[in-house]
């Protein structure tokens, strides 16, 4: 497999500072190559929700969501990811199976809870469950580890900024020390992005890769938004406009010209800026 990491544009600069550009560079949805991955398998399904629900079944249900809306957007190999097996093996068969698509982009979609010691009992339709009603609201998480964690930021940026021009918020408790090991640095404060260097999704991916926590499931009032489809809608148009900003400023890499180029000339990256960018000067922030 052969792997080329992207030169940063320096339409990111821009990009990233609006919500939605009234003039973006031309993106080419066709053969933009995007991976919604459906977070936990049937198997290991992830965190149960206060009505006793299962995380993989909220993941499932909006990652489709949003394949749809990208593919009524024209984003024609939007790929959607799932994945079967316990533990690390799902983990790692999704990512060998990501690996080898060559996509753009990959995103992540999980619902979030918290620690055990958050939790509280309640009673629900005869059933003693667990809930916590004391944070809500999404969160986006890149790793530093990642290939690519300059573009991985650039579109965690972009999505939590259309996120947040929808009127979500995200959750800001992770900068907490009672969050104790699951405390996260805050990378990009405005737009709720978090660096999360372990997640393997996030650092054995070989092309830029984010999660988005779409939501608190253990809290009550949140797992009841969550549930309903003009809330999910705001996800969606929210990753489909991000998708499109990070597609103007990163144009897709075609398997072919990379070959192609590293056959003439091994060093030279082929990355192919968008057309009205460009070459970024030395140390100029992208």
């Amino acid at each position: 497999m052969l792997f080329v990491p992207g030169t940063l544009d320096p339409a990111w600069g821009q990009a990233a500072r609006a919500p939605k550009q009234a003039s973006a560079p031309a993106c080419d949805r066709a053969e933009f190559r995007l991976i919604v991955d459906v977070g936990h398998t049937a198997e290991s399904p992830g965190a149960t929700s206060s009505r006793g629900f299962m995380e993989y079944d909220f993941n499932l249900r909006l990652a489709k969501e949003i394949e749809q809306k990208l593919l009524e957007a024209g984003f024609a190999k939007t790929m959607l990811l799932v994945t079967e097996g316990k533990g690390l093996k799902g983990l790692f068969k999704r990512v060998l199976v990501a690996n080898r698509t060559e996509a753009d982009l990959f995103l992540s979609i999980h619902h979030d809870s918290v620690p055990s010691y958050f939790m509280e009992k309640w009673e629900y339709e005869g059933q003693e469950l667990k809930f916590s009603d004391r944070f809500k609201g999404h969160s986006i998480f890149i790793s530093n580890n990642n290939s690519d964690v300059k573009a991985s930021l650039a579109f965690g940026s972009l999505l939590g900024k259309q996120l947040k021009a929808r009127g979500l918020q995200y959750t800001p408790h992770y900068t907490e020390a009672f969050m104790k090991n699951r405390r996260r640095q805050l990378v990009d404060a405005d737009a709720g992005v978090y660096r999360y260097d372990q997640l393997i999704v996030l650092r054995a991916t070989r092309m830029p890769a984010v999660l988005l926590e779409a939501g608190s499931i253990i809290n009550r009032d949140e797992e009841l938004l969550l549930g309903k489809p003009e809330h999910r809608a705001l996800i969606t148009a929210a990753v489909s406009d991000a998708v499109e900003a990070y597609c103007a400023a990163r144009r897709p890499l075609n398997p072919h010209l990379i070959a192609r180029s590293q056959r003439s000339n091994p060093t030279k990256s082929i990355f192919r800026p968008a057309a009205a960018a460009q070459p970024a000067k030395p140390g100029a922030k992208q």
